[in-house]
């Protein structure tokens, strides 16, 4: 019986480090119009990511505007405290981290465009792939 106690832990214990060489995985959903909403979300997901998240942005609705080349002013501008904007924030991410960016998969075709209108880096999202990572028992999902 101590045998089995013993290989039963050891399996455990064995299993939580594997699990915690892994990075754990976040997905940062974000509708939300307001621009300190957005930079929020942008600063909470940079954090995760310098901490060791695989972090991913899915844009939907008004949000999706960040992303664009022509990206409205509130997406731009900086806020206070630091200066940051929103999508300043969103392209270090894509740059200097390799953050994974996606609109959702209706809302090029609900403004009548093209992926060439969205900043380097940024993709349409695929909803089979996307609901499969928002699903994963890895993944954190925050929602602005």
């Amino acid at each position: 019986m101590k045998k089995i106690l013993l290989a039963a832990t050891l399996a455990l214990t064995t299993a939580s480090v594997a699990q915690a060489d892994e990075p754990r995985k976040l997905v940062t959903i974000l509708t939300a119009p307001e621009a300190q909403t957005q930079l929020m979300a942008m600063v909470l997901t940079m954090n995760a990511v310098v901490q060791g998240a695989e972090a991913k942005i899915l844009l939907c609705g008004p949000a999706g505007d960040i992303a664009l080349k022509a990206a409205p002013e509130t997406a731009t501008a900086g806020q206070p405290p630091k200066g940051a904007s929103p999508q300043g924030l969103l392209k270090t991410m894509i740059e200097k981290n390799g953050v994974q960016v996606q609109v959702c998969a209706i809302y090029l075709p609900g403004m009548g465009v093209g992926p060439e209108v969205l900043i380097e880096g940024v993709t349409a999202a695929a909803p089979d792939a996307m609901a499969k990572e928002l699903i994963d028992d890895d993944t954190t999902v925050m929602s602005f």
